[in-house]
């Protein structure tokens, strides 16, 4: 694979779900990533994920525009719900259960990192999943 250093989120298909889109520009099969994978994710206003996690990946949320609801569970699996905004980094441990939620009103756009790298292709596996074309 050569490698794709430079990648903007336009040059990539993006995952569509119901709740918003993921560009994948750094993973495995992008650009040969071997440790983390990660992308631009956009929510709509009033669209989040739900709770969920990854098994066996930490994973790290930079909220790039917009402002939202963050819950990061406790290991003894309580919701901590915090309101973040643009700048705000956020760490959701080893399979830790999570949620975002764009609260505000126009979109929200997040940088998320996966490590090690897998999480994305599980995204494929569910129901509401559609891989857009580039650009879209």
């Amino acid at each position: 694979m050569a490698e794709n250093n430079f990648v903007y989120p336009k040059d990539v298909q993006k995952f569509g779900f119901d709740w918003g889109q993921l560009a994948l520009t750094v993973a495995p099969e992008v650009n040969g990533a071997k440790t983390f994978s990660g992308g631009v994710v956009d929510l709509p206003s009033g669209q989040g994920h739900s709770r969920h996690n990854h098994p066996g990946s930490e994973e790290i949320i930079f909220v790039i525009s917009g402002e939202g609801e963050q819950m990061v569970e406790t290991p003894d699996g309580v919701p901590v719900v915090q309101k973040v905004s643009a700048g705000c980094t956020v760490f959701v441990p080893e399979s830790r259960f999570h949620s975002t939620l764009n609260t505000g009103k126009g979109p929200m756009q997040l940088f998320v990192v996966y490590s090690p790298a897998g999480p994305e292709k599980l995204l494929r596996e569910l129901p509401d999943f559609r891989l857009l074309s580039k650009g879209a």
